[in-house]
């Protein structure tokens, strides 16, 4: 007897029992849970998705025993990959998982991923379900009709937290969600199908020789390399800052919510470094940001530090361009490298101190003071100085009035030096520079010649009384 054939117009499909259709057109048992159009399996009256059809035997388990196994894919029913010590599920009528090339792939030009659903793409290329939201082009996440960003998927369960959770956790990355890196003491995420996080080596890194970054997005190159969304403004090479698409010079990124500022905020916070801003230094009383992943500001040791000064007080910060030194200590330690010979030699400095020695007799320039009756240097240095009597005359050269110094170290150096010599003191502050007054810089060391003269005078005659006098000359 002939096969029935389904009626529908080019189905070759046999028609189920009594029906003239085959199974995906209608024909056979329905299932009976109410508006649902799925076929009955087996000897059940409703479908997979509402419980019929042969059931997996683990205990608890409601899935749907695969094939002619009596457990479902999860629990290891059904065909599986054929490739040597997977034990995941094949995919479709192959006999691979999605993982090793198995069920229908992409059909996006050299993509290889595997198609979601009934669609023909990946996930990447618009295949299987999308958010509902408008104009969202996101993958739905679940059973949902949202992506992650918009509320889909699985949420965490901490109070008030609306974040996604990771893998098969119910928490997000934040609350400790997902897979954390292995190394000792790290709490903090592993990246990707690595067992580590970025800080630790995990992710996908550049591919920049000797670069042990992280890569950024879908890039290959970490951000100093060019990894990673680039800022959209013509001719501008920086990266741009989180889901906007400009760096922060052009706007990009987060911007600091006091009124009329302009400027980036920093980190997690939601104002800029001199409204507040980003993480800040932990000595009493400072309000200084905190720099790098120290928890200091510059003037209270934060930040990385020049190797040749860090243990003096006043330690500077290293610089790459001179291989972690400031660049002071390296024209000092490596004066013939070629990089000493174009950095900043206070030109300014050496001109006040070549007018002093045309003019005066005994000023020291530039060099650590001494303390008596040990053989101990300390660290801070005046620019040009004389011990007349008992009264140490200084004279700093402050290029641009230190406008851009920070008060508080000011008054630390002070002390500092107080302490090396317990005598009288005399502070010329002379700015040479035009930034405050408009006078001619020969008429400005003219006017400190006659300043010095007077200052020596009155040491000579006794006539300074006070322990410190601080005499500021175009500041």
């Amino acid at each position: 007897m002939p096969r029935k054939q389904c009626i529908e117009p080019d189905c070759q499909s046999g028609a189920i029992g009594t029906t003239n259709k085959c199974i995906a057109h209608g024909g056979g048992s329905r299932c009976i849970e109410p508006d649902c159009q799925v076929s009955a399996r087996g000897k059940t009256n409703k479908c997979v998705a509402h419980g019929g059809g042969k059931r997996c035997i683990e205990p608890d388990c409601q899935a749907s025993a695969q094939g002619k196994t009596n457990k479902c894919k999860k629990h290891g029913g059904g065909k599986r990959c054929n490739e040597p010590n997977c034990k995941a599920s094949a995919a479709g009528t192959t006999n691979k998982c999605v993982a090793h090339g198995g069920g229908s792939r992409c059909i996006e030009p050299d993509c290889q991923s595997s198609a979601i659903g009934k669609t023909n793409k990946c996930k990447t290329h618009g295949g299987g379900k999308r958010c509902i939201e408008p104009d969202c082009q996101s993958s739905a996440q679940g059973k949902t009709d949202k992506c992650k960003t918009h509320g889909g998927g699985k949420r965490c369960i901490e109070p008030d937290c609306q974040s996604s959770a990771q893998g098969k956790t119910d928490k997000c990355i934040v609350h400790g969600g997902g897979k954390r890196c292995i190394e000792p003491g790290c709490l903090v995420s592993a990246i990707g199908k690595t067992d580590k996080c970025k800080k630790h080596g995990g992710g996908k890194r550049c591919i920049e020789p000797d670069c042990q970054s992280s890569a950024i997005g879908t890039t290959d190159k970490c951000v100093a390399h060019g990894g990673g969304k680039r800022c959209n403004e013509l001719g501008c090479q920086a990266s741009a800052q989180g889901k906007t698409n400009k760096c922060v010079a052009h706007g990009g990124g987060s911007r600091c919510i006091e009124p009329d500022c302009q400027a980036s905020a920093i980190g997690t916070t939601n104002k800029c470094v001199a409204h507040g801003g980003g993480k800040r230094c932990i000595e009493p009383d400072c309000q200084s940001s905190a720099i790098g992943t120290t928890n200091k500001c510059v003037a209270h040791g934060g930040g990385k530090r020049c190797p040749n000064c860090i243990d003096w007080i006043d330690s500077r910060g290293g610089d790459i361009k001179y291989d972690g030194y400031c660049a002071t200590c390296f024209k000092r330690i490596f004066p013939d490298d070629e990089r000493s010979k174009v950095i900043y030699t206070h030109t300014k400095e050496i001109r006040v101190r070549n007018t002093i020695n045309v003019h005066f007799e005994g000023f020291v320039h530039d060099t650590p003071l001494y303390t008596g009756g040990c053989d101990c240097t300390h660290r801070r240095r005046i620019d040009h100085r004389k011990l007349i009597d008992n009264t140490i005359l200084a004279i700093e050269t402050d290029e641009f009035g230190h406008l851009g110094y920070d008060t508080y170290d000011e008054e630390i150096r002070y002390d500092d030096l107080y302490m090396i010599h317990s005598g009288k003191w005399i502070f010329i502050r002379f700015n040479p520079d035009d930034n405050i007054s408009k006078v001619d810089i020969d008429d400005k060391l003219e006017k400190l010649i006659e300043v010095i003269n007077e200052c020596i005078i009155q040491i000579e005659n006794e006539q300074n009384t006070e322990l410190v006098k601080i005499i500021k000359l175009y500041c």
